[in-house]
């Protein structure tokens, strides 16, 4: 990209869950911020399609290309040992013109619609490394980190529809509004507990841009859902911990030594499950 557009793009950089270290083995990929300059393009639009029309050229033959919400996916064909490498690439313009370095604040183009926001508008998300900034700030509660890897787990093995960037903001807030404390378990189900009790009204400002609330990224029948679905989750790992498994289901192409400590510590008959390393 940057060979391509030459002095029309400031260097991209990883925006996403390596970048805040709550990847997840579940799923490979990697988020690309692109970051281009104010004059670079007329439109919103023309930088997307701009965007994807390169990707699509250069990777077409080695790996599905499309649009997707805010970003051009690239999902590269399994390899030898079935695993898909997925990039996501975000392409954003300078709101200001040469004070992207100073401010950091961008405009991104929203391909379809997705909770309120519509398709075809403007979406600001400004100073990503903010948003970046924040996970590791917060990093010093306990198994921040290790919440917002299950319930990335939960969302992709289940298809759910919240954002990551929805769960990690919810997670921090309820980290701030609990006290979240106890065993793995324990603090995921008060963390699960509050987003069933909250998420239908809470407000997630963008720790980059107060003014762009990402709550909004869902509709109000999503949060409903959500709600519900945390509701659901609870109840049935505490009617048997071994439901635990179906909601967030071991990896097992990382396998782990037998009676590793690290477990959930659930107060259910002794249950108790293998380290995180083997959880998507």
């Amino acid at each position: 990209m940057k060979d391509n557009y030459g002095a029309d793009i400031y260097d991209p950089f990883n925006s996403g869950s390596y970048a805040k270290n709550t990847a997840v083995n579940k799923k490979f990929d990697f988020d690309l911020m692109a970051p281009f300059k104010r004059n670079a393009f007329a439109t919103l639009k023309e930088m997307y399609d701009s965007v994807y029309d390169f990707l699509y050229e250069k990777y077409n033959g080695d790996a599905t290309v499309r649009k997707q919400k805010v970003s051009i996916g690239i999902e590269f064909y399994a390899d030898e040992d079935n695993d898909v490498v997925k990039v996501d690439v975000v392409p954003g313009r300078e709101l200001n013109k040469d004070q992207y370095k100073d401010d950091k604040k961008l405009n991104l183009y929203v391909y379809y619609q997705f909770g309120k926001m519509e398709a075809g508008s403007d979406y600001i998300r400004s100073n990503v490394s903010a948003q970046v900034s924040n996970i590791k700030e917060n990093a010093n509660k306990g198994d921040l980190r290790k919440i917002i890897r299950l319930l990335k787990v939960w969302k992709i093995h289940n298809n759910k529809i919240p954002k990551s960037f929805f769960i990690e903001l919810i997670t921090i807030k309820a980290f701030e509004k609990k006290d979240v404390s106890g065993s793995l378990w324990d603090k995921l189900k008060i963390v699960m507990e509050f987003i069933k009790n909250n998420v239908k009204t809470i407000s997630l400002p963008d720790p980059g841009n107060s003014g762009n609330e990402v709550a909004d990224s869902l509709s109000d029948l999503d949060k409903s859902a959500m709600s519900t679905d945390m509701e659901n989750m609870i109840d049935r790992i505490e009617e048997n911990s071994d439901n635990i498994k179906i909601y967030f289901p071991l990896n097992e192409k990382f396998p782990v030594e037998e009676g590793s400590k690290n477990q959930y510590g659930s107060s259910n008959a002794g249950f108790s499950v293998p380290p995180a390393t083997r959880f998507g």
